[in-house]
């Protein structure tokens, strides 16, 4: 018979090596021998800051271990596994037990990890850290940095927190960080190549056109270094220094790489980099990049002409020539397509303008500008000296401020302006026997899945603010957050392909909702499983993936 004695939190050495494990240890009477067995292996400290802080964990889990009356024999890494496994693996027999001396233990989430965790493997993720053999640890906390902030965007600390009190799975914050510095040069390459390989797999033709933009991501911080800069930002954190962020995306809104440059850079510098990144990556000689008019200029244009690219790329209508101006201020020369849209293709030497009207984009335009005028009027009633207020307001050229406070609106100009309304233009070396207006316009438009993308990244996986101050660190951060993007937009693509009706943010909300109570019996410690209620939504999205979902209790073996 055993008897339990003491547990106790032990630090264990070895003379060939600075590192140092944290375990739980229990110490119970076997006979007439007292004997150790360890309950928990909590992590390897590398320094004393790791140490301190592993050992806190440790007497945390330690008291909630003595709290329950025993100790859960299941290391909390693989709590979670062995439960789902478990539940996987049950048969048809009945569980006779008595429900009064079942307690809960604790309660995980678990569709994160097995519905993300299945997009994770599909995408090869698993595989993208060097010697994943050798580097076991490092294997898994990637994989569970990636599922914690798909299940909630944090700080390593927190995510370290929640996935050892939601998830089931105890890792420590200094373990992510080790992780973090797995994340070379080369695996960030790998990262994208799995990623380009796993989207291009899900269609039968090749990838003809992607869609290229940039973004900027600040940082907690007022230091810059070689990779950190002040510049322009798109967040209006010009105090701040930056990181610029190019994406590039399919037609059906699918990321398949990215790029990190220096916060200063100008975004149009950075096109031709990315179509040399594209053809030696992925080898897309045929590929049509479609990108913003911040990218539009005549050194750009030249040099992707010269590697023999093409591209469809906005075009700044109002600055070309006189004689091109007046062309596209022809409104009797354009040609119907549809919906009160038309359009005029224009040549500039051996490039195509093409040039659209729509009568809803001129509304709008119309519109927008009124309301800016009015609400730079009702300013302008407000203030004492006119001439500060509209210097600083976009729409200024309206206005025509005399003296100190006399103002008038300038109506030559906005006539002037009205002229320009509803017109959109983008130039492309593609032929017209390869693209046809309606088609260049199409793609164009679909820049909108970059946008998108840049969306999520900001809003449901808070990418910015970056906390982290190296460049490796950084670069290692941005790099989990693009797994996490394409995870997400995968399996958002594929509700869309079903005709099914989520957005990433209730995708993430119905898995969250998948829940297992961990149950023990008081008195011969058997463990169990109990689903929670099964959900319409969650259901779909597990049948998406090939899984199974089941709310029937189980036996954890």
């Amino acid at each position: 018979m055993f008897y339990l004695c003491l547990m106790f939190v032990r630090i264990k050495t070895s003379s060939n090596s600075p590192k140092k494990s944290v375990q739980i240890v229990e110490s119970f009477r076997d006979g007439k021998k007292v004997r150790q067995r360890i309950v928990r292996h909590v992590g390897t400290a590398y320094n004393d800051d790791e140490l301190k802080s592993m050992r806190d964990l440790a007497e945390h889990i330690k008291v909630q271990l003595e709290g329950q009356g025993q100790a859960n024999l299941f290391e909390g890494s693989t709590l979670a596994e062995m439960a789902i496994a478990a539940r996987d693996n049950q048969d048809d027999k009945p569980l006779p037990v008595d429900l009064k001396k079942l307690r809960e233990e604790s309660r995980i989430v678990t569709g994160i990890h097995e519905v993300f965790g299945k997009v994770y493997e599909l995408f090869g993720y698993d595989k993208v850290i060097s010697n994943p053999q050798r580097k076991k640890a490092a294997v898994k906390h990637l994989r569970h940095a990636v599922m914690g902030r798909i299940a909630h965007p944090v700080s390593k600390r927190a995510t370290a927190t929640m996935l050892t009190e939601h998830y089931g799975v105890e890792v420590s914050t200094s373990a992510l960080y080790r992780m973090m510095n797995q994340i070379t040069d080369r695996v960030i390459e790998k990262i994208q190549e799995v990623t380009y390989e796993m989207v291009k797999s899900l269609f039968d033709e090749p990838l003809r056109v992607m869609f290229y933009d940039c973004t900027t991501l600040y940082f907690e911080s007022f230091i810059e270094d070689e990779l950190k800069e002040n510049g322009y930002s798109k967040d209006m954190k010009f105090n701040q220094p930056q990181v610029l962020l190019s994406l590039l995306v399919t037609s059906t809104g699918l990321p398949v790489g990215y790029d990190v440059f220096p916060g200063a850079t100008f975004e149009g510098h950075t096109l031709c980099d990315a179509m040399d990144k594209l053809e030696k990556r992925f080898g897309l000689d045929e590929l049509t990049l479609v990108a913003d008019s911040e990218m539009f200029s005549e050194e750009n244009l030249k040099l992707i002409e010269e590697r023999g690219k093409k591209y469809i790329v906005g075009a700044r209508i109002k600055n070309q020539s006189k004689s091109v101006t007046e062309k596209i201020l022809q409104k009797d020369a354009y040609q119907p397509l549809k919906d009160g849209i038309s359009v005029r293709e224009i040549s500039i030497s051996k490039r195509r303008l093409i040039v659209s009207h729509s009568l809803k984009r001129a509304q709008k335009d119309r519109l927008d500008r009124q309301r800016a005028i009015d609400k730079l009027m009702e300013k302008l009633t407000r203030t004492k000296n006119p001439k500060d207020l509209v210097s600083n307001f976009g729409y200024k050229k309206y206005i025509r401020v005399e003296g100190q406070a006399s103002y008038t609106i300038d109506e030559g100009k906005i006539k002037k302006a009205q002229t320009w309304d509803g017109l959109l233009g983008i130039i492309t070396n593609v032929g017209q026997k390869n693209l046809s207006c309606t088609e260049a316009l199409q793609h164009y438009h679909g820049l909108w899945q970059v946008e998108q993308c840049f969306r999520v990244s900001k809003t449901d996986l808070r990418i910015r603010p970056i906390y982290h101050w190296t460049p490796p660190r950084i670069k290692a951060h941005i790099a989990i957050c693009f797994m996490v993007l394409a995870c997400m937009r995968y399996l958002y693509y594929l509700t869309k392909v079903h005709q099914m009706d989520f957005s990433e943010r209730s995708i993430r909300q119905s898995l969250t909702e998948v829940q297992l109570s961990i149950l023990h019996h008081i008195e011969n410690d058997h463990k169990y499983g109990l689903p929670s209620k099964k959900t319409i939504q969650a259901e779909k999205l597990y049948r998406i993936m090939g899984l199974k979902l089941t709310d029937v209790p189980f036996k954890i073996r």
